[in-house]
């Protein structure tokens, strides 16, 4: 039967309320209520979000990294020192991180992200500048202090008493890329004495010098070189003598090695002639006033501001050498080290301060480090106050 018009307009009107029907639903479902436990664990997922993104800000913001050298290695210590020393909760954290010496520290610092800090020498400057790929080193690489000095160390036959007498012969200079292997050469080329250099570890060159397979091992290091104080020479190898030339580059200076040191590699009572370089502290010159410039201010004025602490027994013995106002030839201080030491220029260097103290005590108390080291601290802390009052 055909549909009436008005049939026809009440079945249309029908299919359109159908048709509308899930679009209202739709609307009405955000009226609907969340579940609250799903609420509640929507909000802890924000919290931690955002807990965990200013947990990453912070420690971003308050490590510096430090580049230092193998393990057991003097750098390696002395920057665990640091660490120890300096690492104070959220404020500043100190991140040491394993290198192979000053040769290759020179190009972590300059070019890896990340690396803020580093155990650099005085020659490497010169070493980089060798490098036709590198420009303005000078204005990259800035440094926060010189420390102290590594020492040349050649081991060869009794039969060879001078350096020189080891022209032609096969010399090990550690691995390639440590700071024996720059350093070393280096040293080497302005005595004027060309070798065959053969790049191996140390515990690997020492067996070889034993076999006769190389005629010495060359070590440029901070003595006593733990390495070379556990090999036992025999009477057939010694700490071969190396004089001073007018020939070296200044960054080189004239050192000595005593039986005091190397008891089986030195005559009783006798003392070898050496060479040895600085060790240096050195930093990238990131931009003033950027993040990582900021984060190594603060290094700076925690490193500056506490170094007493690098003086205790349990510290390595080579922080006693260090003066912090000591300049390094060719060599721009970081700036906020520079502007540091100008701040307190009048309080004096600490090394200073240390032969000060120690020229005022009793002979006998040199024998026990705890007590000079509380003796010390006791000493400076009156005169500090003696200064104060005097200000006042």
């Amino acid at each position: 039967m055909p549909r009436t018009p008005s049939a026809l307009i009440g079945s249309l009107a029908l299919l359109a309320a159908l048709a509308a029907a899930p679009a209202c639903l739709a609307r009405e479902a955000p009226k609907s209520a969340e579940p609250r436990e799903a609420r509640l664990e929507k909000a802890d997922a924000r919290a931690e979000a955002t807990s965990e993104a200013m947990l990453s800000e912070t420690m971003n913001a308050n490590t510096v990294s430090v580049i230092t050298g193998t393990p057991g290695g003097t750098y390696f210590r002395i920057g665990a020192d640091i660490a120890f020393v300096l690492n104070d909760g959220d404020r500043i954290r100190v991140l040491p991180i394993l290198g192979k010496g000053a040769g290759e520290n020179a190009y972590d610092l300059r070019f890896l992200k990340g690396v803020d800090l580093g155990f650099v020498r005085a020659d490497t400057l010169d070493q980089l500048r060798q490098d036709k790929r590198l420009k303005d080193v000078e204005q990259r690489i800035h440094y926060v202090a010189k420390l102290f000095n590594d020492e040349l160390h050649v081991i060869g036959p009794k039969g060879i008493d001078d350096v020189r007498q080891l022209a032609g012969k096969r010399v090990t200079f550690d691995v390639k890329g440590s700071g024996t292997d720059y350093s070393g050469r280096a040293m080497f080329r302005g005595l004027g004495i060309e070798v065959e250099a053969v790049n191996v570890d140390q515990p690997t060159a020492l067996e070889m010098l034993r076999k006769g397979e190389v005629e010495a091992v060359v070590s440029v290091a901070a003595k006593p070189v733990s390495v070379l104080s556990g090999f036992d020479p025999g009477d057939r190898f010694h700490l071969v003598t190396i004089p001073y030339l007018e020939t070296l580059s200044e960054a080189y200076v004239p050192a000595t090695l005593t039986s005091a040191d190397y008891p089986k590699l030195v005559g009783a009572g006798r003392t070898v002639e050496t060479l040895a370089v600085g060790t240096i502290l050195g930093v990238y010159n990131h931009p003033k006033g950027s993040e990582r410039y900021r984060k190594l201010e603060r290094f700076v004025a925690a490193f500056f501001g506490q170094f007493d602490k690098f003086l205790a027994p349990q510290r390595h013995p080579k922080w006693r050498e260090v003066n912090l106002a000591a300049s390094v030839a060719g060599w721009t201080r970081f700036r906020p080290a520079q502007d540091w030491l100008d701040a307190h220029r009048d309080e004096g260097a600490p090394q200073a301060e240390i032969d000060r103290f120690l020229s005022e005590q009793p002979q006998d108390l040199a024998a026990d480090k705890e007590k000079v080291y509380q003796a010390y601290l006791k000493w400076r802390r009156a005169q500090q106050t003696s200064l104060g009052m005097a200000r006042r």
